[in-house]
């Protein structure tokens, strides 16, 4: 702790990419920062690590570019010259037994042109995409599931083979429980106001043409417009940058300390209980999971508990694999995703070090790729032991690439209970979790469970505590927040 900061003593509680947003924030501000840290790591969903000793990530790989914060984060921490475009972007789709390449000019899955779809789809399911502007109006009221929306419009085939690989890719869930408000903002908005489907999206797409010039990837980066930006060294290297950065700005950050109660100290201030510690707050950042928030919200505000103690995670598996490179095939593009409707294990693979340069350049006589297994519902397959993980991604592979080498190496990476579902609804709950805590001055929630799962939207949500808790805090003597 910096002993010369006379600012106000902030304890977050969480060491994932938002309470490590946080707590940055709040300390390049002035204020005296506690981060406390659960685990033995930080980071999250975001870790680095390696395979025959090649680098890799083992959980999130990527940026949203096209969102300013994890882009700005990393900059501000000392990374912005390691930031990366992969060096390929074009995916696939592993549909009815072949790869057929990922459309063009789609929202989330969903076609501005019934033509675009048409090696993908069936003949009668290009035509049922046809329909949609031959029905009337769909009233979509205050939100509606997207896979129930997509499929009265368009038909059931192009929210089986489209919009349900590459939600699960983000939520790992069932695109007829997701909310569309919440998943795909911009074509809800634009769904609202079009009379057919077909017409939001190409209103969505107009608005993204004409935003193009501003793109944070393109004009902000100079990385020539990507949509994903890339770490050299794994995008599992930004928590640890950002983590020095907090400490350089004077801030504590402790590992194994998993946060179990808070108590209100008169009218604003806040004792925070940590195993055998306590700490004095002016305010608290809680940026924990949603189960674990509502556990510590309960004697505070119940009904802020109640809604976050209801929410679905998914759980998932990520399997990496390294194979020599004269084992390998010749594979197009950067991966493949999955439809769930044709029964496969896996959900994804992605081609490491074709999309990576920095993975081609760490072990150049190897291939790395990696698989995602589990779905929302789907815990058996996560549970299933690491051998057996192994062998469902490796026949899987065999019958969509044709691969048939022996990985001379693998590793299983689980997250369990990591993503949180966005059911119909999900935005307003938030709303109704944000106003209760708002009532508690000095305390605000942020991570995954509410704005979105990705890093920039994490970060958002972090940004967004920590600003509210600076536009209303005071200071205090400067020896509040030692353990007592």
């Amino acid at each position: 702790m910096n002993a010369d900061s006379t600012g106000p003593h902030v304890v977050v509680a969480g060491g994932g990419i938002a309470g490590l947003a946080a707590a940055h924030r709040l300390a390049v501000a002035g204020h005296r920062v506690t981060l406390l840290e659960a685990g033995t790591r930080l980071g999250g969903k975001l870790l680095a690590g390696e395979i025959a000793g090649a680098p890799v990530d083992l959980g999130a790989e990527s940026l949203l570019a096209r969102r300013p914060e994890a882009v700005a984060l990393a900059r501000a921490v000392g990374l912005g010259d390691r930031l990366q475009a992969p060096a390929t972007t074009t995916a696939s789709v592993w549909s009815r037994g072949e790869l057929v390449p990922m459309p063009k000019g789609h929202v989330m899955g969903v076609p501005g042109d019934a033509r675009a779809v048409g090696g993908l789809l069936s003949a009668e399911g290009v035509r049922r995409i046809g329909l949609d502007g031959e029905l009337p109006p769909t009233g979509i009221g205050e939100d509606i599931a997207i896979g129930a929306y997509v499929a009265a419009r368009m038909g059931h085939e192009v929210v089986d083979r489209l919009v349900e690989p590459l939600l699960g890719g983000v939520y790992a869930g069932d695109a007829h429980r997701i909310s569309m408000k919440a998943a795909v903002p911009a074509l809800f908005e634009a769904a609202r106001v079009h009379p057919t489907l077909t017409a939001a999206v190409r209103a969505v797409q107009r608005a993204g043409a004409a935003a193009a010039p501003a793109d944070v990837a393109g004009a902000a980066t100079g990385l020539g417009g990507s949509v994903f930006l890339g770490v050299e060294g794994g995008v599992g290297t930004l928590p640890g940058a950002v983590a020095e950065a907090i400490r350089a700005a004077g801030g504590e950050i402790l590992t194994d300390a998993p946060v179990t109660g808070l108590r209100r100290t008169g009218a604003t201030g806040w004792q925070v209980v940590s195993r055998d510690r306590v700490l004095t707050a002016d305010a608290v950042v809680l940026a924990t999971p949603a189960g674990p928030t509502a556990a510590l919200l309960t004697e505070h505000a119940p009904a802020a508990s109640a809604e976050l103690g209801s929410m679905d995670y998914a759980s998932m598996a990520l399997v990496t694999l390294a194979f020599r490179r004269s084992d390998m095939p010749v594979l197009a593009g950067s991966g493949f995703l999955v439809p769930p409707v044709d029964g496969h294990t896996i959900k994804a693979s992605t081609f490491s070090s074709q999309k990576w340069r920095w993975v081609a350049d760490g072990a150049s006589d190897l291939f790395v790729l990696r698989t995602s297994v589990g779905r929302h519902g789907e815990e058996d397959q996560v549970d299933r032991e690491d051998a057996d993980l192994v062998d469902a991604s490796l026949k899987d592979l065999a019958a969509a690439t044709g691969l048939t080498g022996r990985p001379v190496a693998t590793t299983v990476t689980r997250w369990i209970g990591g993503l949180p579902q966005y059911p119909v609804g999900h935005l307003a709950r938030v709303a109704r979790v944000r106003e209760a805590v708002a009532a508690l001055p000095g305390l605000r929630v942020a991570g995954a469970a509410y704005d979105g799962v990705g890093i920039p939207a994490c970060i958002a949500s972090a940004h967004r505590a920590a600003d509210e808790i600076l536009a209303t805090s005071k200071r205090t003597d400067p020896g509040a927040g030692h353990s007592l």
